[in-house]
């Protein structure tokens, strides 16, 4: 399973870049709009740091408009991947930019009838939203397992984007559900190194260096 990160903090994407695990980055407006800064300037800020696919999102209702965006913003760089909303005027644009060859993301799929339908009209990434499912009573990686399982019965060249991700244990049942990717937020991402018995065993093994360096200093004197 792909990593990518949800954020549009240079300074969280270059560190997490660091660890060697990312793949990707996701953005949208609302994490643009909390860095106060240009979005095409921002975006492609992120394609120089990670050699993979940047999601950037549309912000037009009407696929008259949003075709015309969406050529703008995919034309910006090769790695980058439009963001469409799963809306009856998104599927309209969504039909002409796969057809041209621009790679997108769909995103705000709660169902598996909506994902289907991005997957029918040639969504290059189906980003699935499980944690805003679960804040209504419902299960969303049980979504994010039917897409996977649909997806692979008929075939689809769609990728399963598990999205909208709390917590590590998110990630580890994402990838028992056979999500194609998960983009997760950079503080879940920190979580993930994290285990109390990683930082007891690293304790142990630095306090037996210690003595036994006292030891062999002793021995010598």
């Amino acid at each position: 399973m792909k990593l990518f990160v949800d954020t549009a903090s240079v300074a969280e994407i270059r560190e997490a870049h660091s660890w060697g695990v990312i793949d990707g980055v996701t953005t949208n407006p609302s994490l643009v709009a909390k860095e106060g800064v240009d979005f095409k300037t921002r975006i492609l800020e992120i394609c120089d740091i990670v050699d993979g696919p940047i999601s950037a999102e549309t912000v037009q209702l009407r696929a008259e408009e949003m075709v015309p965006e969406a050529r703008e913003i995919a034309a910006w760089h090769p790695n980058v991947h439009v963001k469409i909303p799963m809306t009856r005027e998104g599927m309209k644009a969504l039909k002409v930019l796969s057809a041209e060859g621009i790679k997108t993301n769909v995103t705000l799929v709660f169902s598996l009838n909506q994902a289907l339908l991005a997957a029918k009209n040639g969504a290059t990434f189906v980003s699935v939203f499980l944690g805003r499912v679960d804040d209504i009573g419902g299960d969303g990686m049980a979504v994010v397992r039917q897409c996977v399982d649909v997806f692979e019965n008929y075939g689809f060249d769609s990728q399963v984007l598990a999205a909208s991700i709390r917590h590590p244990l998110h990630v580890v049942q994402a990838a028992e559900a056979g999500a194609h990717i998960s983009t997760v937020p950079y503080k879940v991402i920190k979580q993930m190194f994290e285990h109390p018995l990683t930082d007891i065993g690293l304790e142990r093994f630095l306090a037996d260096w210690e003595k036994a360096m006292a030891e062999l200093k002793v021995a010598k004197a």
